[in-house]
């Protein structure tokens, strides 16, 4: 499959003085800031009045998946709470109704439609899993309700009522087995990981580009329940397949016994290439650097990138939830929510649904901490793809990058 580029001349940009809004990113397009009369401005019945917006947050802030989503939960609150500090959207301050899916999807469908039917919320922000994402997407077409939803995810999908902030299959998936290839010489390679649609899709996303892309093997395919913390049988058919690479999509609390398992069985960074799609800084508190050492992630943003946008998020978060915070790929991504949002309200003029979507293809933001993204007409973010290596301290070191930003194609052809 061909990689498509942004064309360099498309990201002309223009940013706001860093010194004019030192905690904020800078919004191409900031039309429409005034306050607007309220009937104006909400046609379609949403909770918003002269002085203020309300949204709703949906993540797990319990269960199996907190360990993942608590950074998407703190990233979004950060955004809020730096753009209320600007003045808000359209002259009205954001008030957040916060809901916990409790990593449980009918929960999280029972929650979205509170949110859109009772709450009658101007947007969402959450999910985390793709299990979660299908449980409320439904809903929020049946209530034509807008969702920004940060999470990597195996793509194959696309919904007037979300917007993604982060990578599909192509931007990560696909961008990571041929850096594999190419560099770790991965012919033979394991497949792993948690028994839900994510993991179950991108392995047959991977399978299909390995075998009829890369000309490879795969040498075990095997998946596990959310919260499994057993992985001795897994680990023996590993030894017995003796991979190239080990490719993971272990998920949440689980990866803390998976690879503290894997280092007790002598798998380490030194001996064997693992790569993995699913362990962020966020990951790592739990997991211990010294586990996760010397494998491989493949994400688009890592907290140790070195641009002045994203030190400005890193202190900023760090500031608000301490020196020994973390951010990860889907907290930054989570972050990029209501900046976006924001963006498309105001040039919409409107928090109507409707105009928000149709004003939201081509909204820019030239200071995300990962570097300038923009929405593409299929919902998805142009984005850069990034491989980094985990270090004994919890921190990981960047060591590829796509050269240009990858176009988002939710449906590569060849891999349905």
């Amino acid at each position: 499959m061909s990689d498509k580029h942004l064309p360099s001349s498309s990201r002309r940009t223009f940013m706001l003085g860093a010194a004019a809004l030192p905690l904020a990113l800078a919004i191409s397009r900031m039309g429409h800031a005034a306050a607007l009369p309220t009937a104006q401005v909400n046609t379609t019945g949403l909770a918003v009045t002269d002085t203020e917006v309300v949204v709703g947050q949906l993540h797990s802030a319990t269960g199996t998946m907190a360990i993942s989503e608590t950074g998407s939960i703190q990233a979004e609150q950060l955004a809020i709470d730096q753009i209320n500090a600007m003045g808000g959207i359209l002259g009205r301050k954001i008030r957040v109704i916060k809901e916990d899916g409790a990593s449980d999807w009918p929960t999280f469908a029972e929650k979205s439609r509170k949110l859109l039917v009772n709450d009658k919320v101007a947007t969402v922000f959450g999910c985390w899993t793709s299990a979660s994402r299908k449980a409320v997407l439904p809903i929020f077409e049946k209530e034509n309700g807008l969702l920004y939803y940060p999470t990597f995810y195996e793509g194959l999908e696309q919904s007037k009522n979300v917007i993604y902030t982060g990578q599909e299959a192509t931007q990560q998936i696909l961008y990571g087995l041929d850096w594999a290839k190419k560099e770790k010489g991965a012919q033979k390679v394991f497949l792993v990981g948690s028994d839900y649609i994510w993991p179950r899709t991108s392995m047959k996303i991977a399978r299909k580009h390995i075998e009829n892309f890369q000309g490879g093997k795969v040498v075990g395919e095997e998946y596990y329940p959310l919260g499994n913390t057993n992985f001795n049988s897994l680990i023996n058919k590993i030894k017995i397949a003796k991979p190239d690479c080990i490719f993971a999509a272990v998920v949440g609390g689980s990866n803390v016994a998976f690879y503290k398992q894997l280092k007790a069985a002598g798998i380490t960074g030194a001996k064997q290439f693992l790569l993995t799609l699913s362990v962020t800084e966020d990951e790592m508190l739990g997991i211990g650097g010294e586990n996760f050492e010397g494998f491989y992630s493949s994400m688009k943003y890592f907290q140790s990138l070195d641009n002045e946008n994203n030190k400005a998020f890193v202190e900023a978060f760090k500031k608000a939830y301490g020196p020994k915070s973390v951010i990860g790929d889907v907290t930054q991504a989570a972050y990029l929510g209501p900046w976006l949002w924001k963006a498309a309200v105001e040039k919409a003029g409107s928090f109507d649904v409707d105009k928000v979507v149709a004003a939201s293809p081509g909204i820019e933001l030239p200071t995300a901490p990962e570097g300038y993204v923009k929405i593409h007409e299929n919902h998805h973010l142009y984005s850069k793809a990034r491989i980094a290596q985990g270090q004994a301290d919890g921190t990981f070191k960047v060591v590829a990058e796509s050269p240009e930003l990858i176009v988002p194609d939710p449906f590569p052809k060849g891999y349905q």
